[in-house]
């Protein structure tokens, strides 16, 4: 087993030294060495060479062309019976950028320097000899470096190689990328290069150009590898925000009442929820705390000077800001079933203020939304941004785990054929029927169909 002891890296490995036997250049490239030299596991390994991609199908049993014409191949292996997929790519240097995302043509080159040049920024643009490293020679001796990676990474800078306008124009989505790394890597102080932060914030309005979903999934990047309040905070220095998150913009200087926020305006308070979120939160979740506060910036009211001791109100805020979020999540196109979880969490974090006033059938239904786990994250984050009181978090949660599933949740004693079979014709009345039934059976009221039944005829007479 390799150094790593990781299916990954093995594969990767027997690429490289497949490779190399057959005369050609590669390394591990990219991301994997930035992670490596930084300490941490790498999720995957990528492998540049000199060989092109005609010369990598045919070097290899299992392969997939998904982007020869860019000279991507994909290399699969199994290993502890797992599949493991493996990019490898052709040195290259790109041609003009006409779409802003890729290059209108490329030329293969047998110069890894020529390809480094072309990647985004420098602490991404170094060469791993795995060889070398395999053989037990110490890491940093092992790394090819040819844009200053190796010392942005001792800096903790993210810097565009080259000129970072260029870099920027040839696909946009980088402005993005840049701030998803300083996220990433925030708590161990990341920054972005003075040169490569003004560019960014020049090119921000440009970022319109880039498809919906890149940005989208670039944006969940932000919110749930680690760094979400840094990444927000860094958005909006970058004029980002404005340009791909206009509605959560509009948050900042949006007062709230000291009583219950002492903590300051609906920004900061939105800020400090993102901060609750680890690395690996749900993305569902992350949205949810991003935009579970959106509606208040539209209903702010001030106080009345006329009422005493009136104060700051958002009345209706859940239900505008369900509407503003479903037109984020339709424009950044989010799938029908991430909508509706990240919708029911905004509608529903400002019940848990009532929690402890709801009938056992009402809370009962509450408790087994789906996913309640992220309901429950969401309200804790809300308390602890705000108030810090968490008497409705621990009555909910000590709820949930007493009661269980078949409490909260049980086989029904009444259903629609037994008021088929009881003479009722199926109708509207049906779901009133079957509700007020299944309100009595969470209540306890009724434990039986013959009760049931009984019940619904005196509810619903004739």
């Amino acid at each position: 087993m390799s150094r790593l002891e990781s299916e990954h890296y093995v594969a990767a490995f027997r690429i490289v030294r497949r490779l190399r036997a057959l005369g050609h250049m590669a390394y591990f490239a990219g991301g994997c060495v930035r992670d490596l030299l930084l300490g941490v596991v790498p999720k995957d390994f990528d492998v540049a060479t000199s060989a092109t991609p005609k010369m990598v199908l045919a070097a290899f049993p299992r392969t997939e062309s998904v982007g020869a014409h860019f000279g991507v191949v994909l290399v699969i292996d199994h290993l502890a019976e797992m599949r493991v997929t493996t990019e490898v790519a052709t040195f290259r240097h790109d041609g003009a950028y006409s779409d802003g995302r890729r290059p209108d043509a490329v030329q293969f080159s047998m110069d890894p320097r020529e390809d480094v040049l072309r990647r985004d920024f420098t602490i991404n643009g170094l060469l791993l000899d795995a060889i070398a490293y395999e053989a037990g020679d110490r890491l940093e001796d092992c790394v090819l470096d040819y844009v200053g990676g190796r010392g942005d990474l001792h800096a903790r800078l993210v810097r565009a190689i080259g000129e970072p306008k260029l870099r920027f124009a040839e696909d946009k989505l980088r402005m993005l990328r840049a701030v998803r790394f300083v996220a990433r890597y925030a708590s161990r102080g990341f920054a972005i290069e003075r040169r490569t932060m003004d560019a960014i914030w020049q090119e921000a309005p440009s970022i319109h150009v880039v498809s919906a979903e890149r940005v989208r999934d670039e944006l969940t990047r932000i919110l749930t590898e680690g760094g979400a309040r840094r990444g927000f905070d860094l958005l909006d220095e970058t004029r980002l925000l404005v340009e791909v998150l206009p509605e959560v913009k509009r948050m900042q200087g949006v007062e709230q009442p000291p009583e219950y926020h002492p903590e300051g305006d609906v920004w900061v308070h939105t800020l400090m929820l993102l901060e609750e979120l680890p690395a690996g939160a749900s993305p569902t979740l992350a949205w949810g705390m991003l935009l579970h506060d959106v509606g208040k910036p539209a209903t702010f009211t001030p106080p009345d000077p006329a009422r005493r001791g009136d104060r700051i109100r958002f009345n209706g805020h859940v239900d505008v800001g369900v509407a503003v979020a479903r037109t984020i999540l339709t424009r950044l196109r989010f799938s029908n079933e991430e909508c509706e979880q990240i919708l029911a969490l905004i509608k529903h974090h400002m019940q848990f203020g009532d929690v402890m006033q709801m009938k056992q059938s009402t809370l009962k239904r509450f408790l087994r939304m789906p996913k309640f786990d992220e309901h429950l994250a969401l309200h804790r984050a809300d308390c602890l941004s705000s108030h810090g009181k968490l008497d409705m978090y621990e009555y909910a949660k000590k709820h949930l785990e007493e009661m269980g599933e078949e409490q909260i949740r049980p086989q029904l004693v009444l259903t629609g054929n037994d008021l088929i079979a009881a003479g009722y014709k199926p109708g509207p009345a049906f779901k009133a029927m079957l509700e007020a039934a299944e309100d009595a059976q969470l209540e306890g009221s009724v434990k039986t169909k013959k009760q049931a039944l009984r019940l619904v005829k005196e509810l619903f007479p004739g």
